[in-house]
């Protein structure tokens, strides 16, 4: 069955093309498209293109749909092209005639639009909760750890001491700047496209601002050609959000695989957390971060993917963007993954103590002495080749005391401070207005 079917066949080799993967990628979208169906037929009914006893028909059945694709009990039949052609054979077997009137002012272009517009705010909304969960374990982490001294590095060479409390937090406070970029993205993909149509509008009298109100967007995407153009775009930009989370995952994961080579031995984690080898006994394999470290590097390619899928396609629809489902959607998949694996890692991690006592990080105290004669009295580039030549005569023996107290430093972490910038930041996202109105529509 296809929407737009009138009595030609198509070619089955042909039919196989173009549908592709799109049965299994509309599974995701199933419970999606009955919520925008529900919205829809309200406003039909608002406008008179329906009665009050189809639309109560149609509602009721809508919403048992709903509750069976919560279940787990909903699938696109053989034969079947999509779900938004599954939706609609369901409910006209269910109550008739009535089942035929959804589509009125709609074409399969809006309907799919407004699907992955609430997908995509749906997977937004569980992305900010696993990263606010994330933050919070590592916020924890810096403040049990802050007393804990480690090398920091440049050019992977010994540079001036460090501690796990700045390392932890680091990663803590670069998510709120991860949230900051998914936010934009946020704030485009909860935008309604719906009336918009096959991408020039409807000669029905729609009313566009009604179902922007009961599917919770905050605004419309007013130009309906601008709406089908934001197909590719909202993708794109999604993407980038979800590759900046992925960037940071990244390089916490080489930073684990590193610190775990017994060359580092910095931390280590549970026999159960690590894999072994087939013929090296003594191994303890890092594979759980090497996963994620190689997931997050696909993540981070995925807006060039998206783009080069989408470049130099005019405006209106064109079938090309069915493939970004291909590729978008086990994107969400992965990155949940990646974020519930490295919360799973954090909260096992066993941080070595005493590591500077060791006589190889002796010189990452040349600052600490330089800044110390620098506050007797020597000029700073005097300092700097006194203890420059201590180091070369070997005469330096390093002071094992850091003072340091500026906002953000070893001795200042500020994490309540930080810890309110992220408050503030999933405040933004104001979910429990969609929340709301969700909750009413399917009531």
């Amino acid at each position: 069955m296809k929407l737009w079917q009138k009595e030609t066949s198509t070619n089955n080799q042909v039919e196989t093309f173009t549908v592709g993967q799109d049965r299994e990628m509309d599974l995701f979208l199933a419970k999606f498209d009955v919520l925008g169906s529900l919205a829809h037929t309200k406003m039909l009914e608002s406008i008179g293109l329906l009665d009050k006893r189809d639309l109560d028909e149609i509602q009721k059945e809508l919403k048992n749909i709903y509750k069976e694709i919560k279940a787990g009990k909903f699938t696109i039949e053989d034969g079947v092209e999509d779900v938004h052609s599954q939706v609609e054979m369901l409910l006209t077997q269910r109550i008739g005639e009535a089942g035929k009137k959804i589509h009125s002012g709609r074409s399969r272009n809006d309907q799919v639009l407004v699907d992955l517009k609430l997908l995509f705010r749906n997977q937004i909304q569980e992305m900010v909760t696993s990263v606010h969960e994330l933050f919070k374990v590592l916020v924890l982490l810096a403040e049990e750890h802050k007393n804990k001294l480690m090398p920091g590095y440049t050019h992977l060479q010994i540079a001036m001491p460090s501690s796990f409390g700045l390392w932890f937090g680091a990663y803590a406070e670069s998510l709120i700047d991860d949230l900051e970029v998914l936010l934009a993205s946020y704030k485009i993909c909860n935008k309604n496209p719906l009336g918009s149509a096959a991408g020039y509008g409807s000669s029905f009298p729609l009313n566009r601002t009604m179902t922007t109100q009961l599917l919770g967007f905050d605004n419309l995407n007013y130009n309906v050609v601008y709406a089908q153009m934001g197909r590719g775009k909202t993708e794109r930009i999604l993407s980038q959000a979800m590759s900046s989370i992925a960037a940071t995952l990244n390089k916490m994961a080489m930073d684990a695989c590193l610190f775990m080579n017994q060359n580092f031995g910095f931390i280590s984690f549970p026999d159960e957390l690590t894999t072994g080898s087939s013929i090296m006994p003594h191994k303890k394999n890092p594979d759980v971060w090497e996963l994620i470290r190689g997931r997050t590097n696909q993540l981070q390619a995925l807006p060039n993917q998206i783009m080069m899928l989408t470049t130099n396609l005019p405006s209106g629809y064109h079938r090309d963007m069915q493939l970004q489902k291909e590729t978008l959607f086990p994107a969400f998949q992965s990155l949940m993954a990646c974020l519930d694996m490295t919360k799973l890692m954090l909260k096992n991690i066993r941080i070595k103590d005493n590591i500077l006592d060791d006589a190889k990080y002796k010189y990452l105290f040349s600052v600490e002495e330089v800044n110390n004669l620098v506050l007797s009295g020597t000029p700073f580039r005097e300092a700097y080749k006194k203890v420059g030549m201590d180091i070369e005569a070997g005469n330096f023996s390093g002071n094992y005391e850091i003072n340091h107290t500026h906002e953000g430093s070893i001795g200042n972490l500020n994490l309540d401070e930080v810890s309110k910038m992220m408050e503030v930041m999933i405040a933004e996202f104001k979910f429990e207005k969609i929340e709301k109105a969700l909750g009413y529509l399917v009531k």
